[in-house]
């Protein structure tokens, strides 16, 4: 499995949008008792995760440099960001479907969460347009500047899960996962200048 992932990037593709087809499968099929609720949350979780695992990537080699598993996984990073940002685009689609009018959506559009997630989304585009073997090799060190930006939109996304959702519980749990993410990449970093 791990080796045909290696190899093929048509078949990783293929597992990160079966959620996606999953979530459109279930609103077809069952619109009253699946509905615009679970699909929006749905969407927003999947775009969270995957960018936690995106973040992951990086402590994960740092600690298990050996690990054929991380190597795989450094190589597919890209394509894993891609997905959160595939699946926030579809969080957004939703909600902008949902709501309809352009009015209703400039309404709302100053409120503390809305705002955020709106940022968050603004920060991923031009990260998703040069997660691509071109604009590593065009940008060179550019390209890790611009892909730190991730860092802030990370914590967009976020903010906006905490402030949007009905009990937060849930959010602020992914929170700190996230903060353990990166207390443990940062941390891991630094020792490694020292060594």
């Amino acid at each position: 499995m791990f080796s045909a992932l290696k190899r093929s990037r048509p078949l990783v593709w293929l597992l990160l949008a079966l959620p996606a087809l999953w979530i459109g499968l279930r609103w077809a099929i069952t619109p009253d008792e699946y509905g615009y609720g679970h699909a929006i949350a749905d969407s927003g979780d999947w775009a969270a995760w995957l960018l936690m695992a995106t973040l992951a990537v990086t402590p994960l080699r740092l600690v298990f440099k050996r690990s054929g598993l991380t190597l795989r996984l450094m190589r597919r990073r890209r394509e894993i960001g891609v997905a959160s940002f595939g699946y926030a685009v579809l969080h957004t689609a939703i909600h902008l479907v949902r709501k309809g009018s352009p009015e209703y959506v400039l309404a709302e559009f100053t409120t503390p969460y809305m705002l955020a997630g709106w940022a968050a989304l603004a920060l991923f585009v031009p990260l998703a347009l040069t997660s691509n073997d071109v604009s590593v090799r065009l940008m060179k060190r550019g390209w890790k500047r611009l892909h730190r930006l991730v860092y802030p939109a990370a914590i967009l996304t976020f903010l906006h899960w905490v402030w949007s959702a009905f009990d937060p519980t849930t959010a602020w749990i992914h929170v700190g996962i996230l903060a353990a993410i990166e207390i443990v990449r940062i941390a891991l970093q630094r020792a490694q200048r020292v060594t």
